[in-house]
């Protein structure tokens, strides 16, 4: 890989860009589930124990202000809600897949570094 070319990361930059669309508690995370296909929103809650509903719903409307996310409501009771990336979500699976790798590769390490859990057991 070649090594990236340098950049001025002054306000607004690439790096700074993206950052912006992707922070958020759980913004990766629920890209990350949207990878495999549409979810509805239970669906999300169920896979993302620690969020509450209302910060999913913020981070969801977030990522959907952003391009990253298109709703859809069907016309049915109970109401059904599906969430799917749009092709500007889809063009960071790469980055989301790295950051998976990374973690994969660095978890033990950095929970070592923090004090906390190593291979699910308190270090």
């Amino acid at each position: 890989m070649k090594p990236p070319r340098a950049l001025n990361c002054a306000p607004g930059c690439p790096v700074e860009v993206t950052l912006e669309v992707i922070s958020g508690r759980w913004k990766c995370v629920i890209l990350y589930h949207l990878l495999r296909g549409p979810v509805r929103f239970g669906q999300l809650r169920r896979l993302i124990p620690g969020v509450t509903q209302r910060m999913l719903t913020l981070q969801l409307r977030e990522l959907e202000a952003d391009g990253l996310v298109e709703r859809t409501a069907y016309p049915q009771v109970p109401p059904r809600v599906d969430y799917r990336l749009t092709p500007l979500g889809e063009s960071l699976r790469a980055v989301v897949l790295a950051m998976l790798a990374w973690g994969e590769a660095n978890h033990d390490t950095v929970m070592a570094l923090r004090g906390g859990e190593v291979g699910g057991v308190a270090s």
